[in-house]
């Protein structure tokens, strides 16, 4: 008998901050041994900061995707990573027996507008 069984499929999100590894350099500077000890550089805040979202399964991340900038999340833009993500979840099935996808996500905008579960339902199951 074989065993059919679903995949969980979740996303998941974080901050990801750039620090400039430069600064604390820039306060090290050579001394005389007479002289005063510099000021300590201060801890400033990142020069940059991304949120990349994370797509996984329980045998790891499917897809990382890294918005671009100026870009916002919308059910367009996160249609368009449902897209891919049944592209990849295509691939990675081949030959194996399963139920369906349990497809996991939180309650954004983006995640509950009308044009997103269209999207999901057209999509269909993976096979």
């Amino acid at each position: 008998m074989i065993s059919c069984q679903a995949q969980l499929v979740t996303i998941d999100e974080t901050w990801l901050y750039h620090y400039d590894p430069e600064t604390k350099q820039q306060s090290m500077e050579w001394q005389h041994s007479g002289s005063l000890c510099p000021k300590n550089s201060e801890c400033r805040n990142s020069l940059q900061k991304f949120s990349p979202r994370f797509w996984g399964d329980q045998e790891g991340i499917l897809l990382i995707d890294y918005l671009p900038k100026g870009q916002t999340i919308n059910a367009e833009y996160y249609s368009s990573l449902l897209v891919q993500l049944k592209d990849i979840l295509k691939g990675k099935r081949r030959g194996k027996d399963t139920k369906g996808v349990l497809f996991l996500h939180d309650n954004a905008p983006a995640h509950r507008t009308l044009a997103t579960q269209n999207k999901l339902a057209s999509l269909g199951p993976v096979s």
